[in-house]
């Protein structure tokens, strides 16, 4: 039997909805019901992150391409970015998770299978069969008012000293520290971010805690990297500007920076990052790059012996990415750039895809 709200759900809630490339709609869906084990929260806000552009825009890879099945799933509810409160839980769920209804929660982005290799050894966030929020029917997004974690969902109350406007940000976050401990940035390290989005802001905040002797921030714009400085770099570079191999390499006496973390999903970052890197170097690629890069792999091994590490998600980051938003260690007013109500989601992703004037776009779908 579930357990409700003293208030029980209502029947019908509007929810964007994914039918194809650049086919998403405001539509009246049913209010999801928790069965054992599950959770409905009523969604305070959702964030628009880059991969959910790239599947607007119907990227290979999301969306079936010849004899490659893609992995979006329509019609399905967009989002994987989110914070809510708790509605309403199905059997068992209050105890499994410690919440209870009316608490502040948010779900792991990955839903995982919990029976292959990887989640058994608990790199659950390599699942060979994940069901990631928003692009696959049995983990519908948070781009409606009313959204359910599965059974086999990660969630997390989230402390009350987290305001709730800004944990719509602890998943970008938790992606952004998992890529920097991917790094291990040391004391004496110089270290390069290129691209300061959403999660590249969160990677300027985490690598600063690490204390570097010198965090860089690169972008092609001015208006995030003011924004940047903000969040902790120490100097900021504009490759539309200035030559960024030849700047680090001046500041490093020739070596290059000890870590590079591409996060802009940009070819050219990926060439200027192996070119300003020093020899056993750490160059840790996150950024979403829409088509192949090229590069000269004789530099990665014979001539720089460089280690090239990948970065997923943000497994058992969660915890620490609401830790350093409580303490307000993030220039929040900076990054949670426009709040806009559901109807607006077309605004929303359209403000994203220019990127010139936004950091991370949320919608709204209730206040409380």
């Amino acid at each position: 039997m579930n357990q409700q709200a003293t208030q029980p759900l209502p029947k019908q809630m509007q929810a964007v909805v994914c039918h194809r490339p650049e086919d998403y709609r405001l539509e009246e869906l049913e209010v999801p019901v928790p069965g054992p084990g599950e959770v409905v929260i009523r969604v305070h806000s959702a964030g628009i992150c880059a991969s959910d552009i790239a599947c607007y825009l119907g990227t290979p890879g999301y969306w079936s391409t010849g004899d490659i099945e893609g992995y979006v799933q329509p019609p399905v509810v967009p989002g994987h970015e989110f914070v809510g409160r708790v509605a309403a839980l199905g059997e068992g769920a209050a105890e499994k998770y410690g919440l209870a209804v009316g608490d502040t929660a948010v779900s792991e982005q990955i839903t995982p299978c919990w029976s292959c290799r990887f989640c058994k050894s608990g790199n659950y966030h390599m699942c060979i069969a994940p069901e990631i929020y928003g692009f696959r029917r049995k983990a519908q997004g948070a781009m409606a008012e009313y959204m359910k974690f599965p059974g086999n969902a990660i969630n997390h109350l989230v402390p009350r000293d987290v305001p709730i406007e800004h944990a719509v940000y602890i998943e970008p976050l938790a992606c952004a520290i998992h890529a920097v401990q991917r790094a291990n940035i040391q004391f004496e390290d110089v270290v390069v971010i290129a691209g300061v989005g959403p999660i590249g802001m969160g990677m300027i905040a985490a690598a600063r805690l690490k204390n570097p002797r010198l965090l860089i921030a690169a972008d092609l714009n001015d208006w995030r990297l003011e924004r940047a400085k903000k969040a902790g770099a120490h100097l900021v570079l504009n490759p539309a500007r200035q030559d960024v191999v030849a700047e680090v390499l001046k500041l490093t006496g020739g070596y290059g920076c000890d870590k590079f973390i591409e996060a802009s999903g940009a070819g050219t970052a990926v060439e200027q990052g192996l070119a300003m890197i020093r020899n056993q170097g750490t160059f840790v690629v996150f950024g979403v790059f829409k088509k192949p890069v090229t590069v000269d792999w004789t530099l990665i091994g014979d001539r720089k012996e460089l280690n090239i590490l990948g970065s997923h998600l943000g497994p058992g980051c969660y915890p620490i990415a609401m830790d350093m938003l409580a303490k307000g260690l993030l220039p929040m007013d900076c990054i949670i750039s426009h709040s806009l109500p559901l109807s607006e989601f077309q605004h929303g992703i359209d403000l994203v895809r220019d990127g010139s004037r936004s950091v991370k776009v949320a919608l709204v779908p209730s206040r409380d």
